[in-house]
């Protein structure tokens, strides 16, 4: 039985957004029964966003009656028009769940009903435009070039985190929908979905300001040429110089110096190999054909060859994330549109299923407990999400170290600074797993098993568990236990190699796309684990990668036109798309850019000024929709971070309390458990960090 056996869910989407999110959900069992619009041409991005799905192509104008009792049947819709236009096909949201209270809807515009965009084309360009996603990375602008130029994003990465965000929304819906009967509205808007890309890159205390973005060089961090002409992406930040000293005592050479040289001297294969030996987080630059090709991405599953029905033998990204509970069969390939037409009207004379809603809604991990051991962005990302809907989540950081972002990815979470290496701290983290609903780590290679944290060891004591890891590569390969960080999982799965121009292969874009949206995945990994063990009472093991993000955020990867590209006015840079059927309009470059954007749009066209981070945070309009949000922290005052991306109609997710300084709700976490009496004792110990707390807010 797979974690979404049972459940039917009928795509309307289009493009990236609404395919890629209802193609999450195959992968876990869902029958998906894709919706196409007549004439539709099927190409390679169609046989990797609507692979595993049934296909019946339908006019929404004539065949209404016929949509109609797909979703009578169904338990998911999912559609990603511009608001409104649903609704004139009476297939909106409030006429289905009126019907069909039972019905989990969600929606993933470009931009919600509520914002003045709404009725605008939301073009990848436009949405990464108007959310800053269209810089060079800080420390990767090509020499001479103008660093208030804009770059064309070739991933589509609003499309992906909303779809991201939907996925993790829809099956906590459902799981709470277990419980009452009751389906939800969600919505994610691709502007919406931006601010989770955003993430720590746009908080700040506001007596400070928001920093200017910093070149990543900790270390000696950065990507070097080898003596093969092949290129290294080498990241020894972590906590301490300990990388940078492992790599070079391996390398033979304790002293150098001069990384530039010493890359030079050996292959970009060999400095991986050495690397690898080593535990350093280092990785060749690939492309990713070759990733695709990776004997790691082929046996760990996060790549799958199908036979596709025009294109032969065909690698495809393989599920979003790995399920000790999952399917064992690789993913099935697409179907041609209307391939299972008879099929799926034969099947419109069942039953429709019916259900009375019982008992008061409420976020749908109220009352449940996530144990967060993750460190840096991706793992805690998930806990904050899980928070966000309702579940009590306690942070655990080692003791006298930095912790990183913490102000934003650990907000709404109780803190403590506890050495789970002791025995003192092992008896207070075995209580605290004890009480876990959820247990979430990042640890790297086998650490966890050395601690005595395995899955098995956890299991044992708490058999109904969801586990989740999360890691640079993913389970079963050859990768499996090697460290990586966002720029490793770039550099790894072929991001690196479609940036940087004619220059050296460059880090994607301004925000961190793998590690904001690794976070997400685990999250949609939890809510697998929680949906399962609300159904059937088993806890499972799941685990999200970085690499596996790689690859999902290259699903639907775009390349820039003339039609779609950034323009640059008296006063600044704008973007402009234009559909195929359009003729080009003249651009004025002697007219400001308000003006330009202005004419562009009452003429029917995509168009968008390009903003700045810092304007973004503080724009009245994204305040106005929870995009933006300030919270006051006892350490630094008032604080400006991102908000929530994702609207649930009837079980609304929460911010939840500004998080306090790391290690600051120990004494009560540690009298929740019994053992207040034994605080100072653990202190003593050095077990647990009770004073001298380090900051929450230093990087920012």
């Amino acid at each position: 039985m797979t974690v979404l056996s049972g459940v039917r869910v009928v795509d309307f989407g289009h493009h990236v957004a609404g395919p890629l999110l209802a193609l999450m959900l195959a992968d876990q069992g869902a029958d998906v029964v894709r919706v196409d619009r007549p004439g539709v041409a099927p190409g390679r991005h169609d046989a990797v966003l609507n692979r595993g799905k049934r296909r019946i192509t339908l006019d929404l104008k004539r065949d209404l009656d016929t949509a109609l009792a797909l979703v009578a049947r169904a338990d998911v819709v999912v559609e990603n028009f511009r608001p409104g236009v649903m609704d004139r096909l009476g297939l909106g949201a409030a006429r289905l769940r009126a019907a069909h209270p039972r019905l989990v809807y969600c929606s993933l515009p470009g931009f919600a009903a509520a914002d003045p965009r709404a009725g605008l084309p939301a073009w990848e360009g436009v949405v990464a435009a108007a959310t800053g996603n269209c810089r060079v990375r800080a420390g990767y602008l090509p020499e001479g070039r103008d660093p208030d130029s804009p770059v064309y994003a070739a991933l589509p990465v609003a499309s992906n985190f909303a779809a991201f965000c939907g996925a993790f929304a829809v099956v906590a819906a459902l799981t709470e929908r277990h419980r009452t009967g009751r389906g939800d509205r969600i919505e994610v808007p691709l502007f919406h979905a931006m601010f989770e890309a955003v993430g720590g890159s746009g908080a700040y205390p506001v007596e400070r300001g928001l920093l200017p973005e910093r070149a990543i060089r900790a270390n000696g961090s950065g990507t070097y040429r080898c003596a093969d002409g092949r290129w290294v992406q080498f990241n020894p930040i972590g906590a301490t110089p300990r990388f940078r000293t492992w790599f070079l005592d391996a390398a033979g050479a304790p002293e150098a110096d001069d990384l530039t040289g010493l890359f030079l001297t050996r292959t970009a294969q060999e400095w991986e190999d050495l690397a690898h030996d080593a535990g350093v987080p280092l990785a060749m630059v690939r492309t990713a054909a070759e990733w695709r090709e990776s004997t790691h991405a082929r046996e760990s599953g996060e790549v799958a060859v199908v036979d596709d029905p025009l294109l032969g033998p065909t690698a495809v990204p393989g599920p979003a994330v790995w399920s000790s509970r999952g399917p064992a069969a690789r993913p099935h390939p697409r179907s041609l549109p209307d391939g299972d037409r008879a099929e799926i009207l034969a099947e419109l004379g069942a039953d429709v299923p019916e259900s009375t809603p019982t008992g008061d809604p409420r976020p749908p991990y109220a009352g449940l407990n996530v144990l967060d051991l993750t460190q840096i962005l991706a793992g805690p990302t998930a806990g904050r999400v899980l928070a966000e809907f309702g579940a009590e989540v306690t942070k655990v950081n080692s003791p006298q170290r930095r912790v990183g972002a913490h102000g934003f990815v650990n907000r709404g979470k109780r803190t403590v600074l506890l050495d789970v290496k002791s025995a003192a701290g092992q008896q207070v983290l075995w209580k605290l797993i004890e009480r876990a609903d959820v247990l979430t780590h990042n640890f790297p290679g086998r650490t966890a098993e050395s601690y005595g944290l395995g899955y098995h060891h956890v299991r044992a004591r708490r058999p109904d568990i969801v586990y989740v890891s999360v890691g640079c590569y993913g389970r079963g390969g050859p990768w499996s236990e090697r460290r990586g960080y966002e720029t490793q999982g770039q550099a790894a799965t072929g991001i690196m190699a479609l940036t940087g121009g004619d220059g050296p292969p460059a880090v994607f874009g301004p925000y961190n796309v793998l590690d904001y949206g690794t976070g997400l995945l685990a999250a949609f990994a939890a809510a697998l684990g929680l949906h399962h063990r609300a159904v059937t009472g088993e806890g499972q093991h799941v685990h999200a990668s970085l690499t596996q993000t790689g690859l999902l955020q290259q699903a639907g990867v775009l390349t820039a036109s003339e039609r779609q590209r950034y323009h640059r006015a008296a006063d600044g840079w704008f973007f402009l798309g234009v559909r195929d059927d359009r003729p080009p309009p003249v651009v004025d470059p002697e007219e400001t850019v308000e003006a330009c954007v202005r004419k562009l749009v009452a003429d029917g066209h995509g168009a968008h000024a390009v903003v700045r981070l810092a304007d973004l945070m503080t724009d009245p309009l994204p305040r106005s929709l929870g995009l933006t949000v300030a919270q006051t922290s006892e350490e630094v005052g008032e604080v400006v971070m991102p908000g929530i991306a994702i609207t649930a109609e009837g079980n609304p997710p929460r911010l939840g309390a500004p998080v306090r300084r790391p290690g600051a709700d120990a004494r009560a976490v540690l009298a929740d458990l019994g053992l207040a009496a034994e605080a100072d004792t653990l202190a003593g110990a050095w077990a647990v960090q009770l004073d001298r707390l380090p900051s929450g807010w230093d990087h920012f």
